[in-house]
């Protein structure tokens, strides 16, 4: 059987890579980060859904003492109101972390290379975001390159994004179709009881159940 690993932030999106990895047919190892953002729910909703799917979980604990983002800094507000979908005008938000798919991948590059995997699945998207730089195609086209020269596996680990181009609407539906476990994920930025409802990604995920036509499990109660 074919092994990858998962990242897995305990999001809507990153729920949704991980069961499309299964149905194509891979051994999932699913990998986390507790790198000091704000709150630990996305952390207890990562564990909670690779326990769904009975798939092993690491969690790696990083330090970024610089901070650089609202998700990292407490003395920075998180942005609200608006729509999560990027203009150009408004500039990318502070919920920003630099550089953190490139930290990311590479923690999980070195993991698949030791373990013998052959992919990488990752849950980023370039149509509903905020115009993280690391979150466009190119910038995997060039991680790939990156891969191929830098290990000894070389072009031997695909990196997988397969929500790259899909709206928010189309994710949902996906994880419905998928059946991923969308009420134990956490999307909001916040660490609350409830998902605050008005950050970037509150509203963003909102729309995006709202234009699916699907009730939001994570909701319930």
């Amino acid at each position: 059987m074919k092994t990858a690993i998962c990242l897995l932030s305990g999001g809507l999106d990153s729920a949704t890579v991980l069961y499309y990895a299964r149905s194509k047919g891979y051994r999932c190892l699913c990998l986390s980060f507790d790198y000091g953002q704000r709150h630990k729910r996305e952390i207890k909703a990562a564990k909670a859904i690779a326990s769904k799917a009975k798939c092993a979980w690491r969690l790696i604990k990083i330090d970024l003492p610089w901070k650089g983002s609202s998700l990292l800094d407490r003395a920075q507000k998180i942005p609200s109101g608006r729509s999560g979908r990027f203009t150009a005008a408004e500039g990318i938000p502070n919920t920003y972390v630099p550089a953190r798919n490139i930290i990311f991948l590479s923690f999980a590059v070195s993991y698949a290379e030791a373990a013998g995997a052959e992919a990488v699945f990752i849950g980023a998207n370039a149509v509903d975001y905020s115009g993280y730089p690391d979150c466009r195609p190119e910038f995997f086209r060039a991680f790939k390159n990156v891969i191929k020269k830098g290990t000894k596996k070389g072009s031997g680990i695909e990196i997988s994004a397969p929500l790259i181009d899909k709206s928010k609407k189309e994710i949902v539906k996906l994880a419905h179709r998928l059946k991923a476990p969308v009420e134990l994920t956490w999307s909001c930025y916040k660490g609350a009881k409830r998902p605050c409802g008005v950050c970037d990604s509150c509203a963003l995920r909102a729309a995006g159940f709202k234009d699916a036509g699907i009730k939001d499990g994570a909701l319930r109660g």
